[in-house]
C-alpha cells in the first residue's frame, strides 16, 4: 500500500529580518553500496540546504565518490568523509561557509573508528553549527560518544546548532535520551511523514534523528515517504536506512 501524499514542507527562504528557513536531511547511505541513482533522486526531491550523511565512502577514491554524489544532487561537498571516519556534509550554494572541521573520536580496541563532520555556516543572517555523527554499535561507547557530540556542539561557537545522527539505538535508549534531553528531537517536536527509519524495506525502529538547539524553530520533521518525487521503490533501493528531513527556522543574529 502506498503512503498518502505528503503536503510539501515550507520552502527554503531567507526572511526579511535575516532569519532563514532551511531544510536539513539526515541520511545513512551505506557507503554507496546500493542504488546510487535512487539515492540521488530521493535527495533531490527533498531539496535540502544541508545533507548530514552517515556512512559515506571511506576507502579507495572516497573523495571522487563524494563529489559524484554531490554533483548528482546539485550540491557541493562541505566537509567530512574518510577524514571524519564516515560522516559527510553536503550543502547547497545558498550556504556561506565559515569553517569546517573533521573530528576523530577516541577509539576502543576492536571497534570501528568513529568521528564527526562539523561546520559553521550562514544562511542570510542566520549562523548555525552543523554536526553529522554515526554512533557506535557498542552501548557503552555509544553513550560516551553522545556526550562527546554534545561537547562538540557546545564548542562550535555558533548561536544555533543542527546535529544529525545514526544513533544506532532506538529512541528511548541512553544515548538517544542524552541527545534528546539536551537538544530538541525534531521529530517529537513537529512530526511530519514517517518516524521509523530502519530497516528501509520494513522499518520498525527510529534510530536516525535530526536534533536542534532550543532557539531553532522546528517546522516539520520526519521520513519523507510520500513526498512528491520520493517513491517507495527508491527509498528501499537507495540504502538500508530511511532519510529524515527537517524544515527549520533559524533566527538571525550572532
Amino acid at each position: 500500500m502506498l503512503p498518502p501524499m505528503l503536503h510539501m514542507p515550507p520552502k527554503s527562504v531567507t526572511e526579511p529580518d535575516g532569519s532563514a528557513v532551511i531544510r536539513a536531511l539526515s541520511y545513512n547511505i551505506r557507503s554507496l553500496r546500493d542504488d546510487e541513482d535512487a539515492l540521488a533522486r530521493v535527495i533531490r526531491a527533498c531539496a535540502p540546504d544541508l545533507v548530514l550523511v552517515q556512512e559515506a565512502p571511506r576507502f579507495f577514491r572516497w573523495r571522487k565518490h563524494a563529489a559524484r554524489l554531490a554533483a548528482k544532487t546539485d550540491l557541493v561537498v562541505l566537509g567530512g568523509g574518510a577524514t571524519a571516519a564516515g560522516p559527510l556534509l553536503l550543502c547547497s550554494l545558498r550556504a556561506f561557509v565559515e569553517r569546517t572541521e573533521d573530528v576523530l573520536l577516541p577509539r576502543t580496541p576492536g571497534l570501528h573508528q568513529r568521528g564527526f563532520a562539523t561546520a559553521v555556516v550562514r544562511f542570510g543572517a542566520a549562523r548555525v553549527g552543523v554536526v553529522s555523527a554515526h554512533l557506535s554499535l557498542d552501548a557503552g561507547e555509544r553513550r560516551a560518544q553522545a556526550d562527546l557530540l554534545l561537547e562538540r556542539v557546545a564548542g562550535l561557537g555558533a548561536p544555533h546548532v543542527i546535529a544529525a545522527a545514526d544513533v544506532n539505538e532506538a529512541a528511548g535508549g541512553p544515548a538517544f535520551g542524552r541527545l534528546s534531553g539536551a537538544l530538541q528531537d525534531c521529530w517529537t517536536v513537529s512530526p511530519w511523514g514517517g518516524g521509523d527509519t530502519f530497516p528501509s524495506a520494513a522499518p520498525d525502529r527510529r534510530i536516525d534523528a535530526v536534533f536542534a538547539s532550543r532557539g531553532v524553530e522546528v517546522l516539520t520533521c520526519g521520513v519523507p515517504a510520500g513526498l512528491a518525487g520520493v517513491t517507495q521503490r527508491d527509498l528501499r533501493s537507495a540504502t538500508d536506512h530511511l532519510p529524515v528531513l527537517a524544515t527549520l527556522r533559524v533566527p538571525a543574529g550572532d
